[in-house]
């Protein structure tokens, strides 16, 4: 599964430049729509695409690894 690290992003951020880092700011910085930022940050297994991942490593600054990242998927206790 991917996990996607928005939310520490955001906050990693907020550190860094001692400020509040909201949703709405990266919205309006990348031109991702709110709505989908929220799903990337709370929904477990969203889907997103390619154009999106990019403008948070452009906007974090950061590689593609530091957004996302693959996790095993813990199996069912059957």
């Amino acid at each position: 599964m991917i996990r996607f690290r928005l939310k520490e992003l955001i906050a990693e951020k907020g550190f860094q430049e001692n400020r509040r880092v909201t949703l709405d700011e990266v919205s309006k910085e990348t031109g991702i729509h709110r709505t989908t930022l929220s799903k990337i940050a709370n929904q477990r297994g969203y889907n997103t695409t390619t154009e999106i991942l990019d403008k948070l490593c452009i906007y974090f600054g950061v590689e593609l690894q530091e957004v996302a990242q693959h996790v095993e998927e813990p199996e069912d206790g059957d």
